[in-house]
């Protein structure tokens, strides 16, 4: 039980705690004790010593209101994990803000407090289970053998390709399926300039070099990444064919990228 004067006092902090939990996109159990006391209009101390010191009473008096006080992860990973299995299971459409609220167990409130529009929890969703940022690292901090960085590369997006819950095969069905749907066009709007900005940047840092021909940049990114993209697009399927044996997935990145560079890289002065 709560401390204090009565059960109106109670209820008057529960209510605080629902309300200032809903906005941030938190369970109960998340928010903290400053910001329920701030919603409350009182001073953290005077919360803290209306919960006898702990805050357990205030979560058994939210569960006593019928609401879970959780203490899950927050709104924001479990929309993106919701989002992600449904995106999965049933193509881009399925991932409506209704949708996710209900596999998240949140409200669509807390979606909107967590991201604002629906188009951001897509990005958020992308942007998790497609290796943006990890081939972005990997440019930035290029080795020396340009082998290595294409290997990588290739090795990144044949885990994205492959993963549980499937996002990247699901959105590049959806891309062939319905190219000027405007969800997707809008994602890759957001995503485009970054691929051109990160990988781009660095095929044309080495086509600047001399190590590489020089071929419009859109067809060079295509070039090195098509390749890989449709072997692991159809692996899945590959595999069932009879007699068919594929070699393991780094092996199979290594020969990729060997079959890039003999065809755009430009010859080595110490090679005949």
């Amino acid at each position: 039980m709560l401390g204090g004067p009565g059960p109106e006092r109670a209820a008057e902090l529960v209510e605080a705690a629902l309300r200032v939990a809903d906005r941030l996109g938190k369970d109960v159990a998340d928010v903290p004790m400053l910001a329920i006391a701030h919603e409350a209009g009182i001073s953290r101390s005077t919360l803290v010593r209306r919960l006898g010191g702990s805050r357990r009473a205030l979560d058994e008096a939210v569960r006593a209101a019928g609401v879970d006080p959780g203490g899950q992860r927050p709104v924001h990973d479990r929309a993106v994990a919701a989002g992600a299995r449904l995106i999965s299971e049933h193509g881009l459409a399925a991932a409506t803000l209704e949708a996710v609220a209900t596999a998240a167990q949140c409200s669509v409130h807390s979606l909107y407090a967590a991201f604002g529009c629906r188009d951001a929890l897509l990005r958020a969703i992308f942007e998790r289970y497609f290796p943006i940022l990890d081939v972005e690292a990997v440019v930035a901090a290029s080795p020396p053998d340009m082998g290595e960085t294409v290997t990588r590369i290739y090795c990144l997006m044949a885990e994205a390709l492959s993963r549980e819950p499937r996002v990247a095969p699901a959105m590049f069905a959806e891309a062939l399926a319905r190219p000027t749907d405007p969800v997707l066009r809008a994602l890759l709007q957001h995503f485009c300039p970054r691929m051109l900005t990160g990988l781009g940047r660095w095929l044309a840092s080495e086509v600047a070099a001399g190590r590489l021909r020089d071929v419009p940049l859109p067809l060079l990114m295509q070039q090195m990444v098509t390749p890989v993209l449709v072997h692991f697009l159809l692996r899945p399927a590959a595999t069932c064919a009879p007699g068919m044996e594929l070699p393991g997935v780094e092996e199979t990145c290594a020969v990729f990228a060997e079959a890039f560079l003999r065809a755009v890289a430009e010859p080595r002065p110490d090679r005949d």
